[in-house]
């Protein structure tokens, strides 16, 4: 602050006592190199900054606009059929706990063909395994702790984690992604339409940009019924996704 007013008095001088030999020459002011280290709280620097040098220009932007981030707290929806077509040996029952019965221990893992919600397009498969925590006499059925992916072909893939019951549906979380869903949270609701061979799945998905238009379809109503369309079943091209999963 002292070199502030150093300066300003200066100028100050330099205006009340002109001579005639420096009316028409421009007042030059010296600047002492710890003005400027004592005041840079002063300034601030623009978001937006340009360089010029040598004849070449570049920008440095020091913050990414809002339209470049995904809205966390937005939920988009994401049908999918999981169809366990008996062409992958898919599940296979490892029975680990060595009883004649279901029991604690169990291992079933498996992998399934994935359609879009509106079973017109094959988007890849499911793989994943499941651990049996309980076997529900009662229920005809059992409960299961999941651990699988859905694989999206060149779109990426999408992981998920929690309780599969074969009697009802659930709810699993929404524990990643990648390629098109990286940083994707939410959860995903799983109806048991046909155990294990049909179920419906429905995303509620957050953190991730726009899905692209051909997952975002209206599904067809989940039913014992349902079944994909004839070109989606034999992988044509017009009825796949980029790159799909196989």
């Amino acid at each position: 602050m002292a070199a502030l007013r150093a300066v300003s008095n200066s100028v100050r001088l330099a205006c009340a006592n002109p001579s005639n030999s420096s009316i028409n020459r421009p007042v030059s002011v010296k600047l002492s190199a710890p003005l400027f280290t004592q005041s840079s709280k002063l300034f601030s620097a623009p978001k937006n900054l340009s360089f010029f040098a040598h004849g070449r220009s570049f920008a440095c932007r020091t913050q990414a606009s809002a339209s470049d981030s995904p809205n966390p707290s937005r939920v988009q929806e994401l049908y999918v059929y999981e169809i366990n077509e008996r062409d992958r040996q898919s599940p296979a029952y490892l029975r680990l706990s060595q009883k004649n019965t279901n029991a604690l221990g169990d291992l079933v893992p498996f992998t399934n063909k994935l359609y879009t919600g509106d079973l017109q397009k094959r988007v890849g498969i499911t793989a994943g395994l499941c651990i049996l925590v309980q076997n529900k006499p009662e229920k005809k059925g059992d409960h299961y702790e999941a651990i699988y992916s859905f694989y999206f072909g060149d779109y990426g893939h999408i992981a998920v984690q929690g309780p599969y019951l074969t009697y009802e549906d659930t709810y699993l979380a929404v524990t990643g992604g990648s390629g098109i869903f990286e940083g994707v949270t939410g959860q995903v609701k799983l109806q048991q339409i046909i155990f294990p061979f049909k179920l419906f799945y429905t995303f509620y998905l957050k953190g991730i940009r726009e899905l692209p238009a051909e997952l975002s379809v209206k599904p067809t109503e989940p039913s014992p019924a349902a079944e994909p369309s004839p070109n989606a079943k034999a992988c044509h091209p017009q009825a796949t996704i980029p790159g799909f999963t196989n």
